[in-house]
């Protein structure tokens, strides 16, 4: 325990906060965020179509547009409203869906959140940290036998998960192959939630190489921050984590994650703090959030706060949450995770998400050990989707969805500055056409079932009917690529 407490008290660095600070105050004011959504109560409808226009432009909105799109009450322009998200989502992001399953690697805490399963004074949990060899092994079922080729590293705020660990785990992973039908099932790219990290550790994942830095604010309201989050821990340092994407991005991570457990307060103020913390980057740094993700809170063993919340966020409201993100961030990736049922995936799908994962299991070394899922001890909350990679899939390609296992945007420097710009314009969603269709065919002929096989390449021949019609010059390259994919080679990009 003396060893715990030490480093904990090593692990802040104020010099690493101030650095960032104006004036000795942090970039989200709780008095001017409320101030924005009571004076943008009934906007006014040309105004409306006007902000719809600004966000087709893929423009970030301001704080009074976002404000008056979280007011919005009329049917017939929230109707709109979701025909314009999925028009954006369309010209940034094609229709495609990004796949990946979250591997937790322990669930050890030094902090003491009130709606966390994991919290330190829950002793109901089974506590766990993944060793080598397990680390090996789950990657080998998320790799060998699911299909997965990306992963979201889960760790917690403990020295046994500490930054040579990560380093160490993440180097597992990726030297991992397992041998399948044609050649080998591999994880090709890592993103990484994990606790505020200091800028010089976060070099060293930068020399690792990881995809996305997630760090998720859980609540940008100060005060209730500061409520559910006891002071006398790590994360009861509110500008710690808050500034976790300031220090990354200096670190030189190229692509970070945002994200608010809309639940802990009023949504609406969350939906604000989460798009003032996209223009903070896009003003210190000049790139926005790659993804921003909005898990809502869920069941965890002896974790009473849950149900005492007084701000449960309704399916309706999630939905609307959903919508204005997707027009005030309007070049950001948007995560929807396994934490909803499939119905509220499979309907918010249309209005502008780009990621989901599949065949989710939360538990420590759950993916390797087959047990009950369910079983709360051995994880941090209750999932609500379980179905499999292939079935998700599937139902995905029947509402005319994509499924892309495409990295090499990290391997061909398309992240950081460069994907904003291309995003903006909508020339990524170009690239990544070419490589869904590519990484696709790969996996339906490696791991897809004969019912997915079947209308997976249906989708794959439409897509490439759109290749032919949009893009006559790249056609026969891709044709001579797709081709060499059915002959057995594997990992083929543009």
């Amino acid at each position: 325990m003396p060893q715990v407490e030490s480093w904990v008290k090593t692990r802040i660095k104020e010099d690493e906060i101030e650095k960032y600070l104006i004036d000795g105050r942090d970039f989200i004011d709780d008095e001017e965020i409320w101030e924005k959504i009571n004076e943008n109560r009934n906007p006014d409808r040309r105004w409306i179509r006007e902000i719809f226009d600004k966000a087709l432009r893929i423009e970030t909105l301001t704080p009074d547009e976002t404000a008056a799109l979280i007011n919005l009450e009329e049917e017939d322009l929230i109707e709109e409203m979701r025909q314009v998200a999925q028009n954006i989502k369309k010209k940034v992001y094609d229709n495609r869906i990004v796949t990946f399953a979250p591997l937790y690697l322990g669930d050890y805490c030094v902090n003491n959140c009130l709606y966390c399963g994991f919290r330190r004074e829950n002793r109901v949990i089974r506590r766990k940290v993944l060793t080598d060899e397990e680390i090996r092994g789950e990657t080998e079922v998320l790799a060998g036998e699911i299909g997965h080729k990306r992963l979201i590293t889960v760790y917690g705020e403990h020295p046994s998960m500490g930054v040579d660990y990560i380093e160490r785990s993440l180097q597992i992973i990726y030297d991992t192959k397992v041998k399948v039908k044609n050649g080998y099932g591999q994880i090709r790219r890592c993103n990484v939630n994990a606790p505020p990290l200091q800028i010089d550790e976060l070099k060293r994942l930068v020399e690792v190489g990881i995809g996305t830095y997630q760090v998720f604010q859980e609540t940008y309201h100060h005060e209730t921050y500061v409520k559910v989050h006891p002071e006398n821990t790590i994360k009861g340092n509110y500008r710690w984590r808050l500034y976790s994407m300031h220090r990354a991005l200096e670190a030189g991570v190229d692509d970070v994650g945002i994200g608010a457990l809309f639940g802990l307060y009023d949504w609406r103020f969350e939906v604000m703090g989460l798009l003032y913390h996209a223009i903070e980057l896009e003003k210190k740094f000049g790139i926005g959030p790659h993804t921003v993700s909005f898990p809502r809170l869920e069941p965890a063993a002896n974790t009473p706060f849950v149900q005492e919340t007084r701000h449960k966020v309704s399916d309706k409201d999630f939905e609307k949450i959903i919508l204005v993100l997707r027009l005030a961030i309007p070049y950001a990736g948007m995560i929807l995770t396994a934490r909803e049922p499939k119905e509220i995936r499979d309907r918010l799908v249309h209005y502008g998400i780009t990621q989901m994962d599949a065949s989710t299991k939360i538990g420590i070394g759950a993916y390797s050990d087959r047990y009950n899922e369910q079983e709360l001890r051995r994880q941090q909350f209750l999932i609500g989707d379980t179905r499999s990679l292939d079935e998700l899939i599937r139902d995905l390609a029947k509402l005319g969805y994509i499924t892309s296992f495409c990295t090499a945007g990290y391997r061909c420097g398309r992240t950081g500055d460069m994907i904003m710009k291309l995003l903006r314009t909508g020339k990524e969603g170009q690239f990544c056409k070419l490589n869904a269709v590519l990484t696709f065919k790969e996996w339906l002929l490696d791991f897809g079932t004969p019912e997915t096989q079947k209308i997976g390449d249906e989708i794959i021949q439409k897509e490439l009917r759109e290749v032919k019609e949009r893009m006559p010059r790249i056609y026969n390259k891709l044709m001579e690529y797709y081709q060499r994919i059915e002959n057995g080679e594997r990992d083929l990009f543009f």
